[in-house]
C-alpha cells in the first residue's frame, strides 16, 4: 500500500483534536483517523506523546508502539501552557467537531480548555475524556493504568490459573478498551450533534472498560452470589472449551454446545463419550471439566497439532491453534483479511502497520500515512486555520509551537 493523504472514508471531514498520549486515548484516535477523520495530534514541544520513546525506537523521536497507535494522524508540537498556546488551540476549536483528552480530570479546566470554555464557543462540539476511573466519583482525581484497572475491575482476580499468583491479560486491554467504547460513545454524540445541534461530553474510564469485559463473570456473581475464580484457558460455563495438550503443543477445541461436542466426539474417535452418563449433558462435562480434560489430553497427546486441526476442520469443530506473533502475520486468513498492510515512506521504508479490524463495503477505512514524527505538521496546520507565515514563524520564535517538518532519520 502507498502512502496516501487523503480519504473518502466514512469519517472524511471530521476534524479531531487530539490531546492524547501513552495507550487508551490515541487507540481511541487511531479508530477515528483509520475511518478518515483528521485527526490533529497536538503535543509537548520538545518531548511529544511518552510512546515516542518507549520500545524499539525507528527515529529519534518516533518508536515501533508509537507508530502502531498515531498512524493517520497530524502532529503539531505547541506548548498548550502558555496565553498564545492556549489562544491558538481556541481558534482551532472553534471549526472542530471533536476533542479528546485522557489528562487527569481537572487539569483541561484548569489550563482554561475545559468543556464548557469549549462549548460556549462551539456548541456542536462533542468533548471526550479518558481517564482511569472516570470524570465523577471519589477516585475521579486518581491516577490509572492498564494494570491498576485491570487489578480493580475484577480482570485479575479470573485470569491465570487456579491457586497461581495474580496474573493480567497479556495485552493492555482496558487501555484498549477504553479507546474503544469511548470512539463508539463519541460517534454517537457526533450523530446527536449533526441531528440537533448539541455537543456534549464523552466520559470514558479504564476500569470501567474493564468491568463491561466481565461479561460471563459478572451474570454468574449476580445470579449465584458466587465469586468467580481463574479457569486459565477454560471457559466460565462451557466445556470442553479450552487448550488441550497435543504431541507437539496445544490446541484450542470450541466444543461447548451438544452438537459441537458429538461433532467432537466423532472426529477423534471416541463416539462413546456421547452416551457416557458422566458427560452426558453441557452442565455434566462442565462439573466434570478437569476429569474430562485429562481424558481427552491422553487421546489428543496421540498426535499433532496439524494431524487434529485436519480432522477436527473436516468434521466441522470450531477448533485452532496457539499462535505466536510470526504464526499469526504468516496466516493465510490474516493475510487475506489485510491484517498485514505495509506503507513504503521515504524516511523509513517499508513500514509495517496492524490493519483496520473493521471492514466497511463502500467506504472501508484505511491506513494512509506512518505515525507522524513529532510536530511534523505544525506549520501546515496553522496556515490552514487563518494564520499568516509570518504569524506562525513568530510562535516558533517564542516557542510555543515546534516545526518539525525537517526532522530526519538518527544514526
Amino acid at each position: 500500500m502507498t502512502q496516501d493523504n487523503h480519504s473518502n472514508g466514512p469519517l472524511s471531514g471530521v476534524k479531531v483534536l487530539d490531546l492524547t498520549q501513552i495507550m487508551a486515548g490515541p487507540m481511541c484516535t487511531m479508530l477515528l483517523a483509520d475511518m478518515g477523520a483528521d485527526v490533529i495530534k497536538i503535543e509537548r514541544p520538545g518531548t511529544g506523546d511518552d510512546t515516542r520513546r518507549m520500545g524499539s525506537r525507528l527515529t529519534s523521536d518516533i518508536s515501533g508502539g508509537f507508530l502502531a497507535l498515531n498512524r493517520n494522524k497530524r502532529s503539531i508540537a505547541m506548548d498548550l501552557r502558555s496565553d498564545d498556546g492556549k489562544a491558538v488551540f481556541r481558534r482551532m476549536a472553534e471549526t472542530a467537531d471533536v476533542v479528546v483528552e485522557n489528562f487527569r480530570p481537572g487539569v483541561m479546566d484548569r489550563l482554561g480548555l475545559g468543556y464548557e470554555t469549549l462549548a460556549a464557543i462551539n456548541p456542536k462540539l462533542v468533548y471526550a475524556s479518558i481517564s482511569g476511573f472516570g470524570g465523577t466519583g471519589p477516585y475521579r482525581n486518581r491516577g490509572g493504568f492498564d494494570l491498576i484497572a485491570q487489578g480493580m475491575s475484577g480482570l485479575m482476580s479470573v485470569t491465570g490459573f487456579p491457586g497461581g499468583p495474580p496474573a493480567k491479560v497479556g495485552v493492555p486491554i482496558t487501555d484498549i478498551g477504553a479507546g474503544s467504547f469511548t470512539a463508539f460513545g463519541i460517534l454517537a454524540a457526533y450523530i446527536h450533534a449533526q441531528r440537533t445541534g448539541q455537543g456534549q461530553q464523552v466520559d470514558g474510564s479504564l476500569m470501567e472498560a474493564g468491568i463491561a469485559y466481565t461479561v460471563w463473570e459478572s451474570s454468574e456473581y449476580f445470579a449465584t452470589g458466587e465469586i468467580p475464580g481463574p479457569l486459565g484457558s477454560a471457559h466460565r460455563v462451557n466445556a470442553p472449551y479450552q487448550a488441550l495438550r497435543t504431541s507437539d503443543g496445544y490446541i484450542n477445541i470450541g466444543a461447548a454446545s451438544q452438537p459441537t461436542w458429538e461433532q467432537f466426539c466423532w472426529a477423534i474417535g471416541q463416539e462413546k463419550l456421547i452416551e457416557d452418563p458422566r458427560y452426558l449433558e453441557p452442565n455434566d462435562r462442565k462439573a466434570r471439566e478437569e476429569e474430562l480434560a485429562a481424558l481427552l489430553e491422553e487421546i489428543m497427546a496421540e498426535h499433532t497439532t496439524a494431524h487434529w486441526m485436519e480432522h477436527l476442520e473436516a468434521a466441522g469443530v470450531v477448533a485452532g491453534p496457539i499462535y505466536d506473533m510470526e504464526q499469526v502475520y504468516s496466516d493465510e486468513q490474516v493475510l487475506a483479511r489485510e491484517m498485514l498492510v505495509e506503507l513504503e515512506d521515504e524516511e523509513l521504508g517499508k513500514v509495517k502497520n496492524i490493519g483496520v479490524p473493521v471492514k466497511l463495503s463502500a467506504t472501508p477505512g484505511r491506513i494512509r500515512r506512518r505515525g507522524p514524527a513529532l510536530g511534523e505538521h505544525s506549520r501546515e496546520v496553522l496556515l490552514q486555520h487563518g494564520y499568516t507565515e509570518k504569524q506562525v514563524e513568530e510562535l516558533i520564535a517564542t516557542g510555543v509551537l515546534e516545526d518539525g517538518a525537517g526532522r530526519r532519520r538518527s544514526d
